[in-house]
């Protein structure tokens, strides 16, 4: 009898571990939009790293519009449904923070993604936002001179990331091109044709302008048809950011010649690789310690003024030479 009773013991030990080391995690990434090639990229990246991971379900679900009161609905839903952790990028950094922080209360990991919030465990940096800011600039300067005269043409003038990067594109003009001028910023929402119209208009109201930054993936292609359709192909100079095969036809074109990004889809892979550390790591997060992301390696911790954040990688310019071999 005892031995049955050890036996039983032994068996409901083993079930029980089996049991925790079939722990099943609910992740939902909400992105600042659905439908568009940037941010399918990014849900690709967090399918392969779930796949990889085996011990996670994916919600992915996202506004038709970049609308942050619709995300402020997709978190609140997710509190609902009891998820572990949720990825977002932000389309308002200050208006999602009360709703991520009752996420935070109610015990969910919640990490944010290409654009911050200001309530957050964790932020995966796609790139430093000196960095893309310094690239930007001196693409232009390259392609247009260093005295242009530009325009940039942003989605929103609350998208935190939009707003950091000016911000070093500013620093970066008055250190090292202090005759690069901004004639006007203008916004366009995350909407490509809206993107055209703000650039025509920008063309017919500032004549001498001949540089366009345009600071999202559905801008870069609206702004670079504006000025092909200009005929000002050669004059007027479009720097971005966007997804390589957004922007291959205006490459060929000879529209477009540098394309600043990073990898959507290793950065969507990247904030899943967090979010699951978060959730299965032993105690808290600590300024200084390696975050392991998978097939991308390690990552270093470090602390901010909101909580914590690592950094994908450096900036990666796309060129009509390169874009071919790249396919999202």
């Amino acid at each position: 009898m005892r031995r049955f009773t050890a036996f039983l013991v032994a068996a409901a030990l083993l079930l029980g571990a089996s049991a925790a080391s079939a722990r099943q995690y609910t992740i939902a990434m909400i992105p600042k939009l659905v439908g568009i090639g940037y941010f399918n990229a990014t849900q690709k990246g967090a399918e392969e790293a779930a796949k990889a991971l085996g011990d996670v379900r994916l919600i992915y679900r996202g506004p038709s519009q970049a609308s942050v009161t619709d995300q402020v609905q997709l978190v609140n839903d997710m509190i609902t449904a009891k998820v572990d952790a949720i990825l977002i990028a932000s389309n308002d950094p200050k208006a999602l923070a009360p709703v991520l922080k009752k996420a935070m209360d109610a015990g969910i990991k919640v990490v944010t993604f290409d654009a911050d919030a200001n309530a957050r465990d964790l932020f995966v940096n796609q790139a430093t936002f000196a960095g893309i800011g310094t690239s930007l600039v001196q693409e232009m300067a390259k392609q247009a001179g260093n005295d242009a005269q530009v325009a940039i043409v942003t989605s929103s003038f609350t998208a935190p990331n939009q707003n950091a990067w000016i911000a070093a594109m500013k620093k970066e003009m008055a250190s090292n091109y202090p005759n690069m001028k901004i004639v006007t910023t203008q916004a366009s929402g995350e909407d490509q044709q809206k993107a055209l119209s703000v650039t025509q208009s920008i063309l017919n109201s500032y004549p001498n302008v001949n540089g366009i930054f345009a600071l999202a993936s559905t801008i870069f292609p609206g702004s670079a048809e504006a000025v092909q359709q200009a005929g000002d192909t050669g004059k007027v100079a479009v720097v971005g950011l966007s997804t390589p095969n957004e922007m291959k036809p205006y490459m060929k074109s000879g529209v477009v010649k540098a394309d600043v990004l990073w990898n959507p889809i290793d950065l969507g892979y990247a904030a899943l690789y967090a979010a699951h550390d978060l959730l299965t790591r032993q105690g808290p997060l600590s300024a200084g310690v390696d975050l392991s992301l998978g097939k991308l390696g390690d990552r270093t911790v470090q602390k901010d003024a909101i909580s914590f954040n690592v950094l994908l990688g450096k900036p990666f310019v796309f060129t009509p030479q390169n874009v071919d071999n790249f396919d999202f």
